[in-house]
Order: structure tokens, then sequence, then C-alpha cells
């Protein structure tokens, strides 16, 4: 068989007595106080970030399966987490299907996002799923119908949601001190060596996909709005990194109250990660923005007031698990939920519209009310480097 699983060798400290399916909604009596998660994909993000954070999130989350179909992957990590159940992604079904997992982390390509969602959800487990939700709206939709059919929770992971700075700048943007709000600027890059999936079109590659979805989201929660219209353009060099996606993207969005968003990601030029904020008394700037290794670094400017703050490096992944998992226990919708990766996804397919057609795409009104806050912010302090197995960051 195309698989490793751990299976003579149960590991007795992490044992869970079955609690059978965790549906939050059927709860009655006495309720859980622990989601037993399984890890879907072992690349960079789950083995830097994700599984490293289950130890800060001990009090209410619980990693009990990995997914992979490196047999070297499983064997190793897990062994270092000492998790019980290890298997490939042909046995993800049926281990999902044995009750013994609660809920679902899917660090998988973009591409794959879709399929292993809805296959979990038909299993009766909540997904917390890594973003871009999906590549289409389409497939969003699928998602969320699928989730909601049955009744488990559907969760996008934007960590930034309970980082400090970013709702910090929330918070400062609902205040009025910045005045009318009236547009947003941002830059995001990285250079993307090969191999990389992030260069792979059919994987769900892109500078687009990857990096511009966090300066989508980042307008969207500043302004507390929707974007109306969108306008983009692409641009690729002689660089054969980008034979199959676009080197970088610069995109215009409007939004109600004739605001605008601008930003450029790409893949082909130096570390950066910067946005601001510019309203008719101020503005407030954040460097290293969409970091999660480095500080965050604030500078707030009101008429002649100048303000300068530095967030700490902290674990990005840990609040996510633990707010997610409060969800599942408490019976609560999340915010960000699967509607918010929708939002961000429409938005990107509108923008890769536009730079095909040469023109402005317009958006259909969309309504949305939850919107992130200070009230979800959870600090958990950074978790050391690991050792990575089969796996590198993707950048110079």
């Amino acid at each position: 068989m195309n698989n490793f699983r751990l299976t003579k060798r149960r590991i007795t400290t992490l044992h869970i007595p079955p609690l059978g399916r965790l549906r939050t909604s059927s709860l009655k009596g006495k309720r859980p106080s622990i989601v037993r998660y399984g890890v879907v994909g072992l690349g960079h993000i789950a083995q830097i970030a994700v599984l490293p954070a289950f130890n800060h999130a001990r009090q209410n989350s619980r990693l009990v399966a990995l997914f992979s179909d490196d047999k070297a992957k499983l064997r190793e990590l897990g062994r270092r987490y000492r998790v019980p159940h290890l298997a490939s992604y042909k046995e993800y079904d049926t281990l999902l299907k044995r009750g013994e997992i609660d809920a679902v982390y899917i660090a998988l390509p973009n591409s794959m996002h879709r399929d292993f969602t809805v296959q979990a959800a038909e299993a009766g487990v909540h997904v917390l799923c890594e973003k871009p939700l999906a590549l289409s709206e389409p497939d969003c939709q699928e998602m969320i119908a699928a989730c909601k059919r049955n009744r488990v929770k559907l969760m996008t992971a934007y960590r930034l949601h309970f980082e400090k700075s970013n709702l910090e700048a929330v918070k400062l943007a609902r205040s009025g001190k910045l005045g009318d709000l009236r547009y947003f600027n941002s830059i995001f890059s990285m250079q993307a060596r090969e191999p990389n999936i992030r260069l792979d079109r059919k994987m769900g590659g892109g500078p687009l996909w990857d990096l511009g979805v966090y300066c989508i989201n980042a307008a969207r929660y500043l302004f507390a709005e929707e974007p109306l219209e969108v306008f983009a353009m692409t641009a690729a060099g002689s660089d054969k990194r980008f034979r199959d996606v676009e080197e970088m993207v610069a995109a215009t969005l409007r939004f109600p109250g004739e605001r605008l968003a601008n930003f450029i990601c790409s893949f082909g030029a130096a570390d950066a990660g910067t946005y601001q904020l510019v309203g008719t008394k101020g503005r407030v700037t954040l460097d290293n923005a969409y970091e999660y290794v480095e500080p965050v670094e604030m500078q707030i400017t009101i008429g002649d007031r100048k303000q300068a703050r530095t967030f700490a490096t902290r674990d990005q992944f840990a609040p996510e698990l633990i707010y997610f998992s409060n969800c599942i226990l408490q019976d609560k919708q999340p915010e960000p939920s699967g509607e918010e990766g929708r939002a961000d996804v429409r938005i990107i397919e509108a923008l890769y519209k536009s730079a095909e057609i040469r023109k402005p795409v317009n958006l259909t009104p969309l309504s949305k009310t939850k919107r992130p806050s200070l009230r979800q912010e959870i600090r958990r302090r950074p978790v050391p480097k690991p050792e990575l197995i089969h796996a590198h960051s993707g950048s110079r």
C-alpha cells in the first residue's frame, strides 16, 4: 500500500477516548473540552508553523493525525509530535469516517482545497482551511454549502485576524482619528525559487493568489467595505521562473465612498511587506505587515503628532486553532468564515479578468457584516524554528 501508518505503536500519552463525532449543533449536556485535529499536507507552512502551534493551543486543541503521501515526513513528524494516526491522502476519507478526528487543518496546495474540504464535511469533520479558500468562487460556494449541509464549521485561516498590530490598525481606522479614510496602498514581494508550487498555475500558483490575497483582505478589513470595481495589470520579464505564472500584479480596487486601494505583489523582487492607510486627518503604516517571523513596526501620524510602536513576534497559528476550537465547542460561527474566503477569491478572479481584457471589472454588491476586531486577539509566544523534513520555504 502507498501509505505509512503508526498502528503497531499507538502512543499512549496522547490516547484520547473516542468521543464520537463532535457535531456542535447537537451537543447536549456536558460539552467536550478538546477538539482533535488532523493536519492535511506537511509542506513548509505546516512544518514551520502549524504543527508547533499545537503546543500553544493545548487548552482546547490536540493534534491526533497527519496526512501526507511522503512516508519520511509521516515517520519523522509523527515521532516528533507523538501523533497516533498517520495516513496517506488515499486513506483520508477512511480515517475521517472512523470518528477519531473532529477537525482538519488543510495546508495543501490551493488547487486541492475544495476536494479535501468537501470530503471532510461529508464525513462530519470541521474544516480550517488555508487561504485562498479555493481557486474560483463556485468552488468556494461548493465548500461552504457542503459544510452547511453537514452541519460543520468552515473557517478560512486568516491568521492576521487574531494578530495585535493589524487589529490595532483596524481599531484606529474605526475610531475616526484618521478622519475620512481615503486610500490604502501596499507592497508585498519575495524572490520565489524553483522548484515551487507557487510557480505552478495548475496548483494555484501566482503572486496574486499567494501574496495579493493578503493585500486584498487588509484593504477590506481596514475599510470595512467590499469593493465595487477592480482593475489590474500583470508583468513578467524574461526570467524562466515565470514561464507559467506572472511575475507581478498591480491592482486598484474602488470601494464605496470613492475610496481606493492599490497594491503590487511580486515573486521577482526583494522581500517587502508594507501597507499604509491614509485618511483626511492622518495615516497609519505597518512594516512587515503580513509577517509571522519578524516584528511589525507601526507608525501613526495624526496632524503634527507622530507615534511609533513595535509589535514583537508571536505565534500567529495557535490563536487560529484556539479560536476555531472555541467556535466548535461553543457552536459559534467563526470570523473569518468561508464567506470571508469567498469574498477575496471573487476579487482575485475579477482582477485576473481585468488584466486579461485590460479594462476595469465591476463586482456585484456583497453584503458582509462580520469583521475582525481586537476582541479576537489571542497572544502566544513565538515557536522555536523546527528542523524541516523534505520541505523548504520556497523563497530565496
